[in-house]
């Protein structure tokens, strides 16, 4: 089965805010088996609206579109719905009893004559209930294909479509079996990785693909497979990732999209009892950021000082002024005294340090553009790495934020086997 997602907005076109609701219900989809044909966005007018559905008609089994459905008068999907198929709008007193709820339950708003005709909806429609607004969706089908409205509020369509449109689909449709596996890899490019693995991945079946997702420091390895033999995909998927691990196991630190890096980390860092902490300066608390983001986090991660000018890392750290001018803030010797001063500062068993000239220009450095030190710090020493990830500025910090969780991955696992 497939599907395209619509996104209606001219606010998406003229770059004022990003589309995240495509992704979201891609997912959502690809879950259920429903491959995502395309991703458009339009804009907020009545012939392209109606053109761009005339154009999906039959060519896709749902056509999913998000945005104009609020009580404003340039909100026009309902209408043009009414327009597609031959329709006229009616009131839905469920939908209107719902709406008047809402609106008792935040005594500042009145609720208004606007606010009530959302409960008009095209007669020929199955309603989804919108539990956190007053916009319903539209469920409409014509020929072979189903045209399904939703709110463009992201937590309004979000609910719908986990509690009215997947499970309507899953009960009314038969749908293939898809399967996703990311192995997540660490510490080699995307050319490098694909020449290590190019004989396993020219042998993989002709219904598993294999897709290189890179970014800064890491790749991403994604497998599917879709067959209407769901124990047949399982088997080779595991199958195929086991001889895989037998090739580049070295790099591999986790498997699937929420086995991020700093979530293997949490889990390395609660096995073993240990804690972190960082001092950052030219990853401005990336780090730090990614390894709080992580549920439970403040079991291991003890905190962070960003320590971005010179000055804050004499006064907070306690970084000598003559270590500093003698050897440069951007240098081995300033990188080794901030891990040993925040490992100290935060009592930790392990200590991340980062120094470096990010661009684009020199600052009080005097590196080339591009240099990091990498500094860190664990119970019996201090290791200092040197890179230049070249530019531009943002390469240059995901790519020192990626290589600093890296080495903190491999050293927790020395030590473990030590």
């Amino acid at each position: 089965m497939k599907a395209t997602i619509v996104t209606i907005g001219d606010e998406i076109l003229i770059g004022q805010i990003v589309d995240t609701n495509s992704g979201f219900i891609a997912k959502a989809l690809d879950k259920i088996g429903v491959a995502v044909h395309e991703m458009i966005s339009i804009s907020d007018d009545r012939q392209h609206i109606l053109d761009t559905f005339a154009k999906l008609q039959n060519q896709v089994d749902f056509v999913i579109i998000t945005g104009g459905l609020g009580p404003t008068k340039d909100d026009i999907t309902k209408h043009t719905f009414c327009e597609y198929f031959q329709d006229t709008l009616v009131r839905n007193q469920a939908i209107e009893d719902h709406i008047v709820k809402l609106f008792a339950k935040i005594s500042t708003i009145t609720l208004s004559q606007v606010n009530k005709d959302q409960a008009l909806i095209p007669s020929k429609c199955v309603p989804l209930h919108n539990a956190f607004g007053t916009a319903p969706g539209m469920w409409m089908q014509k020929e072979n294909t189903v045209f399904i409205s939703l709110p463009g509020v992201p937590f309004e369509m979000k609910a719908i479509v986990t509690n009215e449109i997947i499970p309507k689909i899953v009960k009314e449709y038969k749908r293939p079996y898809i399967l996703h596996k990311t192995i997540l890899t660490y510490g080699q490019g995307e050319s490098m990785v694909a020449a290590r693995i190019e004989d396993w991945e020219n042998n993989l079946p002709p219904f598993i693909k294999l897709a290189y997702l890179p970014n800064p420091g890491r790749v991403r390895l994604r497998l599917t497979a879709r067959s209407t033999d769901k124990e047949l995909i399982e088997k080779a998927i595991a199958d195929n990732i086991a001889s895989l691990t037998q090739i580049i196991g070295d790099i591999i630190v986790g498997f699937d999209e929420d086995e991020t890096l700093e979530v293997v980390l949490g889990r390395l860092l609660t096995l073993h009892n240990k804690t972190v902490a960082t001092a950052e300066s030219c990853t401005g608390g990336k780090i730090a950021q990614l390894l709080s983001s992580v549920a439970g986090a403040s079991n291991y991660f003890k905190g962070s000082v960003v320590s971005y000018a010179t000055e804050t890392k004499v006064k907070v750290l306690g970084i000598s002024e003559e270590l500093i001018k003698k050897h440069s803030v951007v240098s081995a010797e300033v990188a080794k005294a901030m891990a040993l001063s925040i490992q100290k500062l935060m009592q930790t068993d392990y200590a991340i340090a980062t120094t470096g000239n990010a661009g684009p220009t020199k600052g009080d450095a005097d590196a080339e553009l591009g240099t990091v030190f990498i500094a860190l710090a664990s119970a019996n020493e201090v290791v200092v790495h040197e890179f230049n990830f070249g530019q531009p500025r943002e390469k240059v910090i995901d790519r020192a934020v990626n290589k600093s969780m890296e080495l903190l991955q491999k050293e927790i696992l020395k030590t473990a086997l030590d």
